[in-house]
């Protein structure tokens, strides 16, 4: 069974869309999204520097259109299960047919400039802890004020707070943790902080139009498959506080039966914990267009089966 997956923010690096431009039609799409949401997504994608990138309000309908243009270059594909991490979600809920490209593209872009509005209220931000226990990291988190917001699975949780909390973490390293890691994100997103942002997304939820999924979707708040499209975009709004469980949707995948994990444009981090948390299961990751025909292949593969 194949599970086609959307990394979240922190993904992105400078230039990364430029290879994606020689793919026919590609630019021409990003610009008719980029006129649709008041964002140059072609300039972003492809000449902006990793400061102008990491602003929350450009990076996340960048991620967006990246693993949308690169779900689209694998051709008429119809994985067993969906699911994307943190913003990915957004990408799954586009490719499973929830949401247009369009809708999914102006929700997000909402999204983005919420979260960059509650972001500036305190400075916050967000730390990857490498190694430890749950039991021991997570009650160290609670006593320095930290939220885990997403707990990835794989040994690696990462914490968000205050740029006080965050330099206390750093002094004092939960027993276990080898190294925490700054994140290139420019909030404490799934966190407290970002309560201003969730009104403004259940605002703009009412207007959108909603479909019920295509393929069986995993929503990252619980690991747990969800069946009605008004279901998972309530799941949508109220994600921006509250944490990503990515460990729990690894172990749905492996529920489930998963055998292959495909990871949308820019992949990498979510391949990267599959390895570790999900041993025996095949995975490519969609960095260029030259890892395309791997994962056609092992799509090809699966289909066959």
């Amino acid at each position: 069974m194949l599970v086609l997956v959307a990394p979240g923010q922190g993904a992105q690096t400078p230039g990364f869309l430029t290879p994606w431009l020689d793919i026919p039609g590609a630019a021409d799409r990003l610009a008719a999204w980029s006129d649709a949401i008041g964002l140059d997504l072609v300039h972003y994608g492809t000449q902006a520097d990793a400061d102008a990138i990491r602003d929350t309000a450009v990076a996340q309908p960048l991620l967006v259109a990246a693993g949308l243009l690169s779900a689209s270059a694998l051709g008429d594909i119809s994985p067993g299960a969906v699911a994307g991490h943190s913003v990915g979600e957004i990408t799954a809920t586009a490719f499973a047919g929830v949401l247009s490209e369009e809708a999914a593209l102006g929700f997000v872009r909402k999204r983005g400039l919420g979260m960059a509005e509650a972001a500036a209220v305190t400075p916050t931000g967000m730390a990857a802890l490498l190694g430890g226990e749950p039991e021991n990291v997570l009650p160290h988190l609670e006593k320095l004020g930290l939220t885990p917001a997403n707990v990835n699975g794989a040994g690696q949780i990462v914490a968000a707070g205050t740029a006080e909390q965050l330099a206390a973490l750093e002094a004092d390293k939960p027993e276990g943790v080898r190294r925490v890691v700054a994140l290139k994100v420019a909030g404490a997103f799934h966190t407290h902080h970002m309560a201003p942002a969730v009104a403004a997304l259940d605002e703009a939820a009412k207007s959108l139009s909603i479909a019920d999924p295509k393929v069986t979707y995993v929503s990252n708040a619980d690991g747990k498959t969800v069946a009605t499209g008004q279901e998972i975009v309530t799941r949508l709004v109220n994600q921006v506080s509250n944490p990503v469980r990515w460990d729990l949707c690894m172990e749905t995948f492996k529920d489930l039966g998963a055998t292959a994990l495909v990871e949308l444009c820019p992949g990498g981090t979510l391949t990267g914990l599959a390895k570790r948390a999900m041993p025996g299961v095949k995975t490519v990751a969609l960095k260029t267009p030259a890892d395309l025909d791997a994962a056609r292949a092992l799509i090809a593969e699966h289909a066959s089966a």
